[in-house]
């Protein structure tokens, strides 16, 4: 299921399906290590508050609504633990 990495829980790993909205804030995210097919850990994601990742080695915060632009898919053993299979 591809969701944005703003609703993605904490302790959660995805990968990197698209990255949208206009070019800056697009230009931002690609330069973070956040590109289709990247990796990323979601460490902190409580609201309010920015959103934690570890992407490529590196921890980045981002604001909820730069995270929203960020659609993910999470990775399958994510997926069971999140239906408690």
């Amino acid at each position: 299921m591809i969701r944005s990495l703003a609703d993605v829980p904490a302790g959660s790993r995805a990968v990197v399906v698209e990255v949208a909205g206009g070019r800056g804030a697009k230009r931002r995210l690609l330069e973070m290590g956040l590109s289709p097919g990247s990796r990323v850990e979601v460490i902190v994601n409580g609201f309010p508050g920015p959103v934690v990742v570890k992407v490529r080695g590196v921890m980045a915060a981002l604001g909820r609504g730069l995270a929203a632009k960020v659609l993910v898919k999470l990775e399958e053993g994510e997926r069971e633990a999140q239906h408690g299979v």
